[in-house]
């Protein structure tokens, strides 16, 4: 007992040093490391998940320059002992490993293929903590084997983990899923074992897999195909994915629905953006709203990446479906995809017009606040792009909802104010400003001045040129001579 109380004394003020350390350099990090190397195995886990942690705390701040060949062996022998010896389920073992192996880096490649025999007997345990944790370890590592130049026992391991595809347990498939999507990062698509025509189908039915950590995993590994190896899968398959993913758009997490949207993205990008959007666009009619407001970003973002000129014509054809929800959903993927593409909206601000023209005339509420989160985003793209005549139009629609009370419908009006703003300038809106600023009635009154209030603090030097003239009177001299001739 009092030896470990002495051994976890000298970790500590190991640990404790290593501030100075830093500062100073009185203390190597090999002095340190080699004190408390023998200490990974301990008989006491907990001490053991200490010691493990001082040692990635000094390896991540200090480096390995001054660990020699003796030590890296004693090293690399003691974090494989705690590792294999772990009970517990936190991640400090993994976390130490993964810290020891990346600082010492192309160093590490004569002990690869010991550590991947541990990894690969380990992820046969009838244990599923073991095997999971054999899977995290590759995810930690897979960077190292390719700067090592490991490229075969990674397609080993990814072949490994191919036929461990269907684990039964979602927390270590999750983790499965994880490993193969490190490797795939490093090693490429053409060089990847298995190749990538026979892994995509293996991966479609696990996307119906109700466990989030294996949706997320599993969208991210396929959207990385999507994005880098579209061609070695067929079209086909592609749609069978998309229809998959539409199923994703519904999940409580919301890393997992970005995740769906960007593969949609990637998927447009590798068979072309009119199949995927006529599926997105039936997706509309849902009466979800989470699920058609993620279809809308998903349209957006499809438009950014195979450019919106084949996208706009399906989704204005779609707005003449008589349904509030279908014609809500075409607004609110405009309101993105103007966001997304910014100045690129000027070639597309005529061929809209009619269609926000219509919207901003509606009777329902949440139309018109949608068409003016659009125009909003619109004109703040366009600024200065010399679209001041469609944009002059539209403000003349939009500004009959300044009197709307909806808090929502209230922030779009201002948001697209300010995108006017920006566009078609300051002056000009100070003029649709001035009627109601005295108006007898102080509910005008309030709401003109807080448009006034933001021009005045967004552009208060522009709007000097724009104040009318007031002509002097007995005691007060109001013309500014000077400024008239300047102008």
């Amino acid at each position: 007992m009092a030896s470990i109380e002495l051994s976890c004394s000298s970790a500590f003020s190991a640990f404790c040093n290593l501030k100075n350390a830093e500062k100073t350099l009185k203390v190597g990090a090999s002095e340190i490391i080699n004190r408390i190397v023998d200490d990974l195995k301990d008989e006491s886990e907990t001490y053991r998940k200490m010691v493990m942690e001082t040692i990635e705390k000094i390896m991540s701040n200090l480096s390995a320059a001054d660990i020699d060949a003796r030590l890296e062996e004693l090293l690399i022998d003691g974090i494989l002992y705690a590792f294999q010896e772990q009970a517990s389920d936190d991640t400090v073992m993994l976390d130490g490993f993964g810290t020891v192996v990346n600082t010492l880096s192309k160093r590490t490649k004569p002990y690869l293929p010991q550590i991947c025999g541990t990894i690969l007997w380990r992820l046969n345990n009838k244990s599923a903590k073991v095997r999971q944790q054999a899977s995290d370890l590759i995810q930690k590592i897979a960077a190292v084997m390719k700067t090592c130049q490991e490229e075969k026992l990674m397609s080993h391991l990814g072949q490994v983990l191919f036929e461990y595809l269907g684990e039964e347990y979602p927390e270590v498939l999750g983790s499965i899923l994880g490993a193969l999507k490190a490797i795939v990062n490093v090693i490429g698509m053409t060089r990847m074992s298995p190749p990538i025509k026979d892994l995509l189908p293996r991966l479609t039915p696990i996307l119906k897999n109700r466990h989030e950590k294996v949706q997320e995993n599993c969208i991210e590994l396929v959207g990385r195909i999507a994005d880098r190896g579209a061609e070695f899968v067929s079209a086909r398959e592609w749609m069978r994915i998309c229809f998959e993913l539409l199923e994703l758009l519904k999940a409580h997490k919301k890393s997992i629905r970005r995740a769906a949207i960007n593969t949609f993205g990637y998927i447009a990008k590798a068979i072309g953006p009119h199949d995927v959007l006529a599926t997105l666009l039936n997706n509309l009619k849902v009466q979800e709203r989470q699920n058609r407001v993620c279809t809308t970003v998903a349209i957006a973002i499809v438009a950014e990446t195979c450019s919106p000129f084949t996208v706009l014509p399906g989704l204005m054809n779609e707005y003449r479906v008589p349904e509030l929800n279908v014609q809500n959903g075409v607004l609110k993927s405009l309101s993105f995809m103007f966001e997304y593409i910014g100045e690129m909206g000027k070639d597309y601000i005529y061929a809209v017009a009619p269609l926000l023209e219509d919207a901003l005339m509606d009777r329902d509420l949440v139309h018109r606040q949608t068409a003016m989160s659009a125009v909003g985003h619109m004109a703040l793209g366009v600024s200065s792009f010399g679209c001041e005549d469609a944009l002059v139009h539209l403000l003349n629609h939009v500004w009959p909802n300044i009197f709307e009370t909806s808090p929502h419908v209230i922030q779009a009006f201002m948001c697209a104010i300010e995108g006017f703003r920006a566009s078609v300038g300051p002056v000009r809106l100070l003029y649709y400003t001035l009627q109601g600023l005295f108006h007898p009635a102080r509910k005008v009154r309030d709401v003109y001045w807080r448009v006034y209030n933001n021009l005045y603090i967004g552009a208060q030097d522009a709007l000097v040129a724009g104040y009318p003239k007031v002509n002097d009177d007995g005691n007060n001299t109001y013309v500014r001579y000077e400024m008239d001739y300047f102008l």
